[in-house]
């Protein structure tokens, strides 16, 4: 029995991107490394977070994907295909939504804007309508099929971008940024969206993202990249439980707070007035030790415990692999 083949396989690749120095045609030429050898593999019907720091090659990777980009070197396949030598019949198998660039025409309404990518992926026509239909109520749509693309807001034009990245039922969905600039209650009907999406179809997604909201809401796994490598791949809960378990204390002394050690596992962060705030691993030290440690030092007035920014963790764990 043929085991079926990954939705998205990477493997080595490199991205090198050559600068003139100077603004003359006569400079010197230097060598940027964009992407240094990585490796990864999202099985089909995964929904995968694909996350890094801008410069991280984040962006030039989705570009190799998407086939706008040839690597210098490596081997991608989607779905079977290497992008940028299959490029009409891959980008017939793909969805791509670029939350800062628009596939839809400004000037025409959404419901054109669908009409032309029908013509364009060779749509046949009762199968057109059932998208249509099924796009517009899942994303609300109907209200805004007969207004010009230049007229919706933000939230309204990337549910339109989201259907006409799905209108032709692309077997893999990159979404890059997807809900970037959106109020709260658009990123929920996204989130809602994409995950019904995978459960409802079984698409295979790559979620690249700074929001992550957007991660936590959606990737079963997240592959972390920085400096054009793959810092972490692993599955999302397991990053939690390494990266993501870090806790912060929060603490009001009575009075002015004593200068104190603490125990491994556990480090000062902030202090101001009577209030200090440490951040921990519960797994070192946990919360109840470290209270009853801080507590024979001083007389304690208050206390709260909760998580540090997600973002605020993602970046220290960059900065933890630079190199």
């Amino acid at each position: 029995m043929r085991i079926a083949s990954p939705a998205i396989e990477v493997e080595n690749l490199r991205k090198i991107y050559r600068v003139r120095e100077g603004g003359s045609w006569r400079g010197r030429t230097r060598e940027i490394v964009a992407l240094d050898g990585i490796s990864f593999a999202v099985p089909r019907g995964q929904i995968a977070g694909f996350i890094g720091p801008n410069g991280a090659g984040k962006s030039t990777a989705i570009k190799i994907l998407s086939g706008i980009l040839r690597p210098s070197s490596g081997l991608v396949r989607v779905g079977d295909l290497i992008p940028w030598e299959n490029r009409i019949a891959h980008v017939a198998r793909i969805g791509v939504v670029f939350g800062q660039r628009t596939q839809l025409w400004w000037d025409l309404s959404v419901g054109e804007g669908l009409a032309l990518l029908r013509d364009i992926y060779g749509v046949e026509p009762d199968r057109f309508a059932r998208n249509r239909a099924r796009l517009a109520d899942a994303l609300d749509l109907h209200a805004i099929m007969d207004q010009s693309v230049r007229q919706l807001s933000l939230g309204q034009r990337m549910r339109a971008e989201i259907a006409a990245a799905l209108i032709h039922d692309p077997e893999v969905l990159i979404l890059d940024e997807p809900t970037i600039g959106l109020d709260a209650p658009s990123k929920l009907a996204v989130r809602a969206f994409v995950r019904d999406l995978r459960r409802e179809q079984g698409t295979t997604v790559l979620l690249t993202t700074h929001d992550m909201h957007d991660i936590e809401a959606l990737a079963e796994r997240v592959i972390v990249i920085g400096h054009g490598r793959i810092l972490a791949d692993s599955p999302f809960e397991a990053l939690r439980a390494t990266t993501l378990s870090e806790r912060r204390l929060e603490v009001d002394f009575i009075g002015t707070p004593p200068v104190f050690d603490l125990p491994p596992g556990a480090k000062e962060t902030e202090r101001d007035g009577r209030s200090v705030t440490i951040t921990f691993d519960p797994r070192q030290i946990p919360a109840p030790a470290l209270v009853a440690h801080l507590g024979a030092l001083a007389g304690l007035d208050d206390l709260r415990i909760g998580r540090p920014a997600i973002e605020e963790i993602i970046t220290r764990f960059y900065a933890d692999h630079a190199s």
